[in-house]
């Protein structure tokens, strides 16, 4: 009688823990923000504005911790794997949607092993040219990248990136045979289209805004549907030449895969209520960045829509997953 009375107790001990535990408030401990890049970049200047609100609102630590290497893998798989209790998050970028068209094992699945939380994001690239190369609008330059196939090159940081990617789709739909050359990294490839060695490039607003006003490089064309409010005067591919083309470097909010539904909706709402913060919308604004917080199935969707659409552009251009 002894050891049932025992054993009842002890059943009895871990339900009321259990129940505890779900009825206390999140979070109750720190959280870990993970930026799969170095720190310095658009990603990690991000993560540590919403950590900072968000220790604020919460009351607990929120540790920004970077993690990069092998394309954006490392930090990503280091969540895939993490528990699913809210306490680990991931400030994921266009790379996750690159992926698994470009990494034979990436250490995780990005849609099976994630759950999106939302969307926090976007930022327009633009196409520009070095101002030697024989074109003044994006149309001069699609005729004459077709009338001379194969002269023009475009400078790429890494052979699976982004940039690249978004050049092979512009090439893709506007039937124009223009060389990559990779290099290792954003900076080294716009110095070597700053130095002439290299005709083209796609990069983001914010760091080509600076060099176009100077002179250094030529803006032919951006890449979203809305022109960039940094370059309110350069047309969109979309309105020229590559009618829908719609593309940007985004960053969203991701968890573990089974991260209970009460943690994910309370982080929608919380993050979605920092970044109406009128401190935080001016900082992202001025990094040339659109605020766009929406609904948790709303990001799943249009993550599983990059993946479809990257994988149609990796296919087409012969891009082979290493």
């Amino acid at each position: 009688m002894r050891r049932v009375i025992a054993v009842l107790m002890f059943a009895l001990c871990a339900l009321v823990q259990v129940q505890a535990q779900a009825q206390s408030p999140y979070p109750s401990k720190p959280v870990k923000l993970i930026v799969a890049f170095p720190p310095g970049g658009s990603t990690d200047v991000t993560a540590r504005l919403l950590a900072s609100k968000l220790q604020d609102k919460w009351g607990q630590p929120v540790v920004v911790e970077n993690r990069p290497g092998a394309g954006a893998n490392i930090g990503t798989a280091f969540v895939a794997h993490a528990a699913p209790d809210g306490q680990t998050l991931l400030l994921a970028t266009t790379a996750l949607a690159i992926s698994p068209s470009t990494s034979v094992n990436a250490g995780y699945d990005a849609l099976k092993d994630f759950a999106p939380v939302m969307m926090v994001s976007t930022i327009p690239n633009v196409l520009v040219v070095h101002p030697s190369v024989p074109a003044a609008t994006i149309g001069e330059f699609i005729a004459y990248a077709k009338a001379h196939p194969g002269k023009l090159n475009f400078a790429a940081p890494g052979a699976s990136s982004g940039q690249r990617m978004t050049f092979e789709l512009i090439k893709q739909l506007t039937g124009t045979d223009v060389v990559m050359v990779p290099y290792a990294g954003g900076t080294p490839a716009l110095q070597a289209v700053l130095g002439g060695q290299v005709e083209a490039m796609i990069v983001n607003v914010v760091e080509a805004s600076t060099y176009v006003r100077a002179g250094k490089l030529r803006a032919l064309a951006t890449t979203t549907a809305r022109r960039a409010a940094l370059l309110p005067e350069v047309p969109t591919l979309a309105e020229t030449v590559a009618p829908r083309l719609d593309t940007s470097v985004w960053q969203g909010l991701l968890v573990p895969a089974a991260t209970p539904a009460s943690i994910i909706q309370q982080l929608n709402r919380d993050v979605g209520a920092v970044l109406a913060l009128p401190d935080v919308a001016e900082r992202l604004g001025g990094l040339g960045m659109d605020v766009v917080p929406g609904p948790p199935e709303a990001f799943g969707r249009f993550v599983k829509d990059e993946i479809d659409t990257w994988r149609r552009v990796a296919n087409a251009a012969g891009v082979k997953p290493e």
